[in-house]
């Protein structure tokens, strides 16, 4: 063990949502990572933290002591100068790190950019605790699913058009207005592109503040539809009648079923796919095993599948309304120039944002060595697959790596990975912050 590299145990969440029992990717990791742990088969597995959040924070093995209280005690060596002069806190780290096992669809929603971030916890500290942003990037480890963005105008005037519930909640007037006032081929920032988006928010405002007994109703007979008509519903596309007859079990008549599966972007992850999750874009997840990094906040904007507080004024008023296709959700992943080896695949998934970006390492079944240069924050490194160790580039001492292993690695530190030779291919994911 060293102050620069060294093993942590991280926290767990039993929310309602996750999947149970040991088919949880989480509670896989859990295990693995502390074989003295029990996994209850009848409970929801749903969220690991990775990180300093005073929730849930991961302790320090051999250390005796919280990562939080670790970093508070040496912010220097182990955030960095520069880290906290950007950041303003020598107590935590700038992001969040996460995996999350998701049986049940989240709640749809948004999060507010710094300044929204600001004015809500000054207004409403109570369902906003704090005044940062929350931007999020999720990979899939397991085949995923999620809401993200509404659907290019061209096919919400098809879907608004088509579906009879969808048009009687939003009007024919209003539709109308839509269907012949939308330029699908607008370019972002042009006046075309804000009508668009005008349009989009006028459907949307008309959809969330519907009585909920209307939205009961006509979700009542979207979903008869569904199953009696599913040609109608896979002209927009073909997962859409068995989606809303799913997402109907879990939520009965929700006014989800409307502004997730018929607004937005039903999007499809491959294991070891990315997409980034802007400031003020809707957005759900549905289904799979996912790596979640995001800035340390806990502000969230609700729109539909959730019994919690849904704000509607705020949320109408706040999101983007930009519309694009689905694989434009999708992150595309860079080069890292500051690695070498034998690994088949280092990708950099890197947001447009400060507070994080996440390396994912990737070695086939014959085993290898990667190294890395150092890098100027704090990372923590989770093994979300195979075996092998890590060590300081230089040392003679390594440590064992395990699926569902977390190690924190400080500032300035140059690292090598070292995969088995076996049955699977070593997979890890990394998180890091740089000034």
């Amino acid at each position: 063990m060293s102050d620069k590299l060294f093993r942590l145990q991280c926290g767990y969440q039993n929310y309602d949502w996750g999947k149970i029992g040991s088919s949880s990717a989480v509670a896989q990791f859990v295990k693995k990572s502390d074989p003295s742990i029990t996994i209850d088969e009848s409970k929801p597995y749903a969220e690991l933290w990775m990180g300093t959040h005073p929730s849930v924070p991961s302790q320090a093995i051999g250390f005796n002591e919280t990562l939080r209280d670790l970093i508070t005690a040496h912010p220097q060596e182990l955030l960095g100068e520069s880290i906290i002069k950007k950041f303003g806190s020598s107590k935590e780290l700038p992001f969040l790190f996460k995996v999350l096992s998701i049986e049940k669809v989240l709640s749809i929603q948004a999060h507010p950019d710094k300044a929204l971030g600001a004015q809500l916890h000054s207004q409403d500290p109570k369902n906003y605790p704090d005044d940062n942003h929350k931007p999020e990037m999720a990979i899939a480890v397991t085949d995923f699913e999620g809401f993200c963005g509404f659907k290019p105008v061209d096919q919400l005037a098809y879907t608004l058009e088509t579906i009879p519930e969808l048009k009687q909640i939003i009007g024919n007037e209003l539709v109308n207005e839509f269907v012949t006032g939308i330029k699908p081929t607008a370019e972002i920032g042009t006046q075309d592109d804000k009508k668009n988006r005008s349009l989009i928010q006028k459907i949307f405002s008309k959809l969330m503040n519907t009585e909920e007994s209307e939205i009961t109703k006509h979700a009542s007979s979207l979903v008869q539809s569904s199953q009696s008509n599913p040609d109608l519903f896979t002209k927009i596309d073909p997962r859409l009648p068995e989606l809303i007859q799913r997402l109907n079990k879990q939520f009965p008549n929700d006014i989800g079923l409307f502004c997730g599966c018929l607004l937005l972007n039903h999007v499809a992850l491959n294991k070891g796919e990315a997409m980034f999750l802007q400031a003020k874009d809707p957005h759900a997840y549905i289904s799979g095993d996912i790596i979640e990094c995001m800035a340390a906040s806990d502000n969230v904007v609700r729109a539909g599948f959730t019994p919690k507080f849904k704000d509607v004024k705020n949320l109408v008023d706040m999101l983007t309304y930009a519309s694009e296709p689905v694989e434009k959700q999708k992150m595309q992943p860079k080069q890292f120039p500051r690695s070498t080896g034998d690994a088949i695949a280092v990708n950099l998934f890197d947001p447009p944002i400060e507070e994080f970006s996440v390396l994912q390492t990737v070695f086939d079944k014959k085993g290898g060595k990667q190294s890395y240069k150092s890098i100027e924050g704090p990372s923590i490194i989770i093994a979300t697959n195979g075996s092998g160790q890590i060590k300081i580039a230089g040392s003679p001492d390594s440590e064992k790596v395990d699926t569902g292993y977390v190690f924190f690695v400080a500032p300035n530190t140059e690292v090598e990975l070292v995969a088995n030779d076996g049955e699977e291919q070593f997979t890890t994911y990394r998180a890091f912050v740089e000034a």
